[in-house]
């Protein structure tokens, strides 16, 4: 069982990776998860879309349309910020649903790949003993984000890396407290910045073409675009709370 210690010496150690390696690793892993990542996603986007009609209903969220009479700099601007505030309390419930369900989504990925036995349970995440912290979590995730967005497009782009390893470094380690998985994920998304971000643009291309399939393809290869994540983190940290049993006849890298 890793502590933040152990992690940070990992993530310190880590080995140069390639590029093409974790391309080339997600696509083909994506090949045995994408119904498991379809799934995944057909509830993200349900969950998104009760969790709209609800502040709705309520009168938070979207306010005004800046475009109504004509553009106007100042008009944008006050839109943009008012909508960031208003939009934080559910961003904090979405934030807190996606981090539960691609946790769980990345606890399936980890037994696929190493060949457990799969137990397809994609709210295991939603227990009693995790929901506390996934708040936390998700209020963190919110704050940083929208601190980000109120610098406008760099600083969140900056931080874009950091937050995406809040979910996989949970599922790994849900033992850790709501800050050490923050600072796990950020020196992780400081040290691999580059190849996260690269990665997962490629990723993103390859998942904009499930609108060939009548633009409800993309709900099918959508989830390709978490993979990259997935394997850059079992190439600096590794999956040791795996037992010596469960790691037999894992497959090398090379076989992806």
């Amino acid at each position: 069982m890793d502590t933040l210690e152990s992690l940070t010496n990992k993530i310190n150690n880590a080995k140069a990776l390639d590029f093409g390696d974790i391309i080339s690793n997600s696509i083909d892993f994506f090949k045995k998860v994408w119904l498991k990542g379809f799934l995944v996603i057909l509830i993200l986007m349900a969950c998104g879309f009760v969790v709209g009609l609800l502040f709705s209903f309520i009168g938070l969220g979207v306010q005004g349309n800046p475009f109504l009479e004509g553009f106007n700099l100042n008009s944008y601007y006050d839109f943009y910020f008012s909508n960031i505030i208003y939009n934080i309390p559910q961003g904090i419930l979405v934030s807190t649903l996606t981090l539960a369900l691609l946790s769980s989504f990345y606890r399936i990925c980890k037994q696929v790949y190493l060949k457990e036995n799969i137990t397809e349970d994609y709210f295991y995440f939603f227990k009693k003993e995790y929901s506390s912290r996934l708040l936390m979590l998700g209020i963190i995730y919110t704050g940083i984000g929208t601190l980000a967005q109120l610098m406008f497009i760099i600083p969140y782009l900056y931080v874009f890396v950091p937050l995406s390893y809040f979910a996989i470094v949970f599922a790994n380690n849900p033992h850790l407290t709501e800050m050490e998985v923050v600072k796990a994920s950020f020196r992780i998304g400081n040290k691999k910045w580059l190849i996260t971000f690269g990665t997962m643009f490629v990723t993103g291309i390859l998942a904009m073409l499930g609108i060939l399939g009548c633009v409800i393809g993309l709900l099918f290869t959508m989830s390709i675009v978490y993979l990259p994540v997935f394997f850059i983190y079992k190439d600096i940290v590794g999956f040791d709370g795996a037992s010596e049993i469960d790691q037999i006849g894992v497959r090398d890298d090379s076989d992806y």
